[in-house]
């Protein structure tokens, strides 16, 4: 990981006053009627299991179980005070959260180290002012999972949960294919050498490829100067996230480019963005959950 190191310097919609007698065997488990809210409870649990990206809004929810808007509105109340579900402050969705894990496999590392970060986010962004995203990696490309771009004056974008970029033409991105093992970072190349977009091109030129690999190790940190052509009026700079010898994700801070370089923001903003990682790497080493 030599590559690391230098890139970084009971609830309560249960409890409807139902009378359970102890149980016998000599009972006859037909005679006794089905509890509801428990039911349904478990629908929303399994319904969350089961949405698309692992979030879901009420409406969605609602649609997926048949149940009540209100009602679910409801019980994801109950289970986010419970702690089994929680809300994305962003665009309002819900997702399952860590304690589920005690109930069912649904539950992967990004939310947990989203969950973690979501703090230290938020202060991240009152200190640097302009936003920053959470990405983790998912296929070919990086995924969106906590963001301040709601609640940055700075931003652009205000709708950027779950939004799909391109690893070699992004500061997250190429932070990640960095700082990742060999292994790994050949499985990512052959990957995007497979497709047929400007990303697979790059991919496919070993000289470019090694060029922009040798850039980020020796600045330390991955960088991005409007090269992704979605965003060519943006820059942004960005650490991995690591746990064990393994990258969990990356986290950046964007910044429009008429306001400052590459180099001032490596300056500027680098300190805080470094601090806020040690942060969210300390909470992951005491977790007890890894």
């Amino acid at each position: 990981m030599a590559q690391v190191q230098a890139l970084r310097a009971s609830p309560s919609w249960v409890a409807d006053s139902i009378v359970v007698k102890e149980w016998d065997e000599s009972d006859d488990p037909s005679c006794y009627r089905p509890i509801e809210s428990l039911r349904r409870g478990l629908e929303i649990l399994r319904s969350l299991n089961q949405a698309a990206g692992g979030y879901a809004s009420i409406k969605e929810i609602s649609a997926a179980t048949g149940i009540h808007r209100t009602t679910v509105r409801r019980m994801l109340e109950t289970l986010q005070n419970e702690g089994y579900v929680r809300r994305n402050a962003a665009d309002e969705c819900y997702s399952l959260n860590q304690k589920v894990r005690q109930l069912s496999d649904g539950f992967t590392d990004e939310d947990w180290v989203s969950q973690i970060a979501s703090e230290a986010l938020k202060r991240l962004q009152q200190k640097a002012v302009w936003p920053s995203d959470l990405c983790v990696l998912d296929g070919a490309s990086m995924v969106v999972r906590e963001t301040t771009h709601r609640f940055s004056p700075l931003s652009f974008h205000k709708a950027m949960i779950r939004r799909r970029m391109p690893i070699l033409f992004t500061a997250v991105g190429r932070a990640y294919l960095s700082a990742c093992a060999a292994s790994e970072r050949e499985e990512i190349l052959h990957l995007l050498r497979s497709g047929t977009d400007e990303q697979a091109r790059l991919a496919r030129d070993p000289q470019l490829v090694s060029a922009l690999l040798q850039k980020t190790w020796e600045q330390g940190f991955g960088s991005n100067d409007g090269d992704w052509h979605e965003q060519t009026r943006m820059g942004a700079i960005a650490l991995p996230i690591c746990h064990e010898q393994r990258v969990l994700g990356c986290l950046n801070i964007i910044f429009t480019k008429n306001a400052m370089t590459t180099r001032e923001a490596e300056q500027r903003l680098l300190p805080v963005l470094r601090s806020t990682v040690d942060e969210i790497e300390a909470q992951l080493n005491s977790s007890g959950m890894w």
